[in-house]
């Protein structure tokens, strides 16, 4: 990765003279001629994990929502508003993560972090990934009120209300990707982030399924018009190439920043047409997507949530153990994981996943899965007590 060269310390003092957006907090740095932003870091995953296989592990612990349902409106967006660049990266990934042999499929990418990659330029054309500071709290097309404009969105990815069921039924329906939860329109669900980077992964499939069947379209073209598609609603091949130029073709142009130059997995961002992407922004810039064959051929995919109050599923999908018994997720195995399991196993309405702020995460409920049987019971609970006392020997 080429380094940057820092010119200025906290980046609010020189946006006055930048192409960046309007305001950055003041602990983020802004790098030669203005290019991109943020700070680099350490992976928030073990960096010895197999992501092409496994995924990054979800390890910010993300449920299938991002704040609890009963949480008022300000309160579900102050905590989205609060995350990092990183965090937000990462929220994306849970999602990919979750789907993605359904996503690999129908984009015709087999390459996980290359699709990591086209979400972060996705999510930096659209809300920049929160480098503004608003973490994935960003709202457009708002004004006419709650749901009423079809271009009314939130979230990093801007995803808009017609993604949603229930929405106004003047608008185009988007019930065709039935492998994935359609979420009803409501103000819990519509803002909060991990749901509305649901919906936005959703609704790139939606029109992926059009351009497929209906247009008949083939290799990259597929999630190129897709993009064009979440754009302005039009899936159809554009003639003129300015139909991409400043969307579909500078998402990818901006992942390849990400991609190449090393910063999936930090606080580093970049904006639309910021010089960080100039070496990406070639007439043949969709090659690097590669050529593989996108396909609507059915895909076996883990159970959805038969409601909105049954969100337990993120524990089957190919998600590895961090550390067996560790189901509070404090790096350790004690006698407080054991509890958490039969809290769990006993009051599933409190500590099941997704259900309160004391809920379990994701990836506790994976590594304290010991018996060898689906899902969390007293036996695992009994098993990591055992092996606290030295009774087994391993998990």
């Amino acid at each position: 990765m080429i380094k940057k060269k820092i010119v200025c310390g906290a980046m609010a003092a020189v946006m006055m003279c930048s192409a960046a957006p309007a305001y950055i907090s003041a602990d983020t740095y802004v790098y030669a001629e203005y290019d991109w932003a943020g700070s680099e870091c350490e992976p928030a995953h073990d960096p010895s994990r197999d992501v092409q296989k496994y995924g990054v592990g979800n390890p910010f612990n993300y449920g299938e929502r991002n704040t609890p349902a009963n949480a008022s409106t300000a309160e579900i967006r102050a905590i989205n508003h609060k995350m990092s660049v990183q965090e937000v990266k990462y929220a994306l990934y849970k999602e990919i993560d979750e789907h993605w042999d359904l996503i690999s499929k129908r984009i015709g990418q087999t390459e996980r972090e290359k699709v990591y990659a086209l979400f972060l330029g996705l999510g930096t054309r659209e809300s920049t990934l929160g480098g503004n500071g608003d973490g994935a709290d960003l709202e457009t097309a708002y004004l006419d009120g709650f749901g009423v404009n079809s271009a009314h969105a939130y979230g990093t990815m801007q995803t808009a209300v017609t993604a949603f069921a229930d929405c106004n039924p003047e608008f185009m329906k988007e019930d065709n990707v039935p492998e994935m939860y359609q979420y009803t329109f409501n103000e819990s669900n519509f803002y909060d982030a991990i749901i509305s980077n649901h919906m936005g992964i959703r609704k790139i499939l939606h029109f992926v399924q059009l351009c497929i069947d209906e247009e008949k379209m083939t290799g990259y073209q597929v999630i190129r018009n897709s993009l064009k598609a979440f754009n302005t609603g039009w899936w159809y091949m554009a003639e003129d190439a300015g139909a991409y130029r400043t969307y579909a073709d500078e998402i990818c142009a901006m992942a390849q920043f990400y991609y190449n130059e090393g910063h999936l997995y930090d606080n580093v961002f970049t904006w639309t047409e910021s010089p960080a992407a100039a070496p990406y922004r070639t007439d043949n810039r969709w090659d690097w997507w590669g050529d593989g064959v996108p396909s609507m051929e059915p895909v076996e995919t883990t159970s959805e949530p038969e409601s909105e109050s049954d969100t337990q599923i993120a524990t089957a999908i190919k998600m590895a153990p961090t550390l067996l018994g560790d189901a509070n997720l404090d790096k350790q195995v004690n006698i407080a994981d054991a509890v958490l399991v039969m809290q769990v196993a006993t009051n599933p309405d409190k500590y099941g996943q997704g259900k309160t702020d004391v809920s379990i995460k994701p990836q506790g409920e994976v590594n304290a899965d010991v018996d060898g049987k689906n899902g969390l019971s007293n036996a695992d609970a009994l098993l990591i007590q055992k092996f606290k006392l030295g009774l087994v020997q391993s998990l």
